[in-house]
């Protein structure tokens, strides 16, 4: 029997998780029993993984919140040590939240234990230096993007690159008008979709200078229309003020979430940097991307070096690192692949006549999907069956090197 160790730390961990104990039961030779057991969420457990504690004791949000919990995350890492000591797994895997899987990972490596961390830290974005302590806590990296399969190899991190799990879900093709119906959206009128964050930290700046900029474009063009995914009820408290105050009368729709379904029906997306421009990549819509947090932050990000990014978002960031060696998308796609407004870029008219050009340039748009596209395609690699022949293999090896 292989053992198999797993502690995620928020719901799209709880996802991965569920996917990943599928994948290694379709994976397994006959023959083969696995059993899992760790830090779980509802999904993982209903894939059949035993909970030694509930995922809500990591779901943490903000500095404070997590500061006045470390006393219990020290006892749950404690706890965990422990019981992985009394039932050594073949292997442990730590799906993301690497502020305590690493720090886990490596109290386990040190005792002789395998260890795998599934969605690589971005150390090339953020603190480069942790791939050192990186490389000394995992027998094994699963990394969602090509590019940091050389940084990790570099740094003499095992690594294996298994694909994008939101490159899987999105489909190749989105149906924007069914979507529309889906939504209550009108079919027939250009949309907008706006999406200034899903954390109050993003709205508090990026929230007035996109209501703004609702309102520049429906002065440019009045019949436009704006959809907003709200994240929950106090963001959508706060961009209802921002909208009552910077765009009154202006027709915006807010959902309360829906954000894929929302940018999948757009025509267009203005959105703050994250995640959701690697989601508006795979739905293949153009889209606007604006980066901002409190000055003095960002002047000691770049003053201590920490930030080291050519560019803030993801579709970018692949572009860049991953040319199209055919040159399909011609030379009217320069890099950057999608606007960037950063810090005191962050203007209104600026961000509007980007989305305007967005609009209107049906050439541009044809070959900017077509980038998209060949992006999707390469992320696109049924990341759960990779990962599971990854974390099959070193629990394999462990058990062979073991005598089981």
């Amino acid at each position: 029997m292989l053992r198999i160790g797993l502690v995620a730390g928020e719901a799209s961990g709880d996802y991965l998780g569920a996917g990943l104990i599928r994948a290694l039961r379709e994976a397994a030779g006959e023959g083969e029993v696995l059993h899992f057991e760790g830090v779980t969420g509802p999904q993982m457990r209903a894939a059949g993984c035993d909970s030694l504690e509930s995922i809500e004791r990591l779901s943490l949000m903000g500095v404070t919140e997590v500061v006045s919990h470390l006393p219990s995350l020290f006892r749950l890492r404690g706890e965990l040590i422990a019981h992985f000591e009394r039932h050594t797994p073949d292997v442990f895997v730590g799906i993301d939240a690497p502020d305590f899987n690493l720090s886990l990972e490596r109290k386990l490596h040190d005792r002789g234990m395998a260890t795998v961390h599934y969605v690589s830290p971005t150390v090339w974005a953020w603190r480069a230096g942790r791939v050192r302590s990186i490389a000394r806590a995992v027998t094994r990296v699963l990394a969602l993007f090509p590019f940091e399969v050389d940084i990790y190899r570099q740094a003499g991190v095992d690594v294996s690159y298994v694909g994008h799990p939101l490159g899987d879900q999105i489909p190749l093709e989105v149906n924007a008008g069914g979507l529309r119906r889906q939504l209550g959206l009108a079919v027939d009128a250009p949309l907008v979709a706006v999406l200034p964050g899903s954390r109050m930290s993003e709205i508090r700046h990026l929230g007035a200078p996109f209501a703004r900029t609702v309102a520049w474009l429906h002065r440019q063009r009045p019949e436009l229309r704006f959809v907003a995914p709200m994240a929950n009820e106090r963001i959508r408290a706060q961009f209802e003020q921002a909208l009552a105050q910077h765009a009154p009368g202006v027709p915006v729709t807010l959902v309360d979430g829906h954000s894929r379904e929302c940018m999948g029906a757009a025509d267009a997306v203005l959105l703050a940097c994250g995640t959701a421009a690697l989601e508006a990549m795979l739905l293949k819509r153009p889209m606007v991307v604006a980066y901002r947090i409190g000055w003095l932050t960002h002047a000691l990000l770049k003053q201590l070096r920490l930030v080291r990014v050519k560019y803030y978002s993801l579709p970018n960031l692949l572009a860049d690192a991953c040319p199209d060696d055919n040159s399909a998308c011609g030379d009217a796609l320069s890099m950057p692949l999608v606007p960037e407004f950063i810090q005191a870029e962050v203007k209104p008219e600026a961000m509007g006549e980007s989305i305007l050009m967005m609009l209107d340039d049906t050439d541009r748009r044809a070959r900017l999907i077509k980038a998209f596209d060949r992006l999707h395609r390469l992320l696109r690699r049924d990341a759960s069956r990779q990962a599971a022949h990854a974390v099959l293999q070193v629990a394999r090896q462990t058990a062979a090197a073991r005598g089981g």
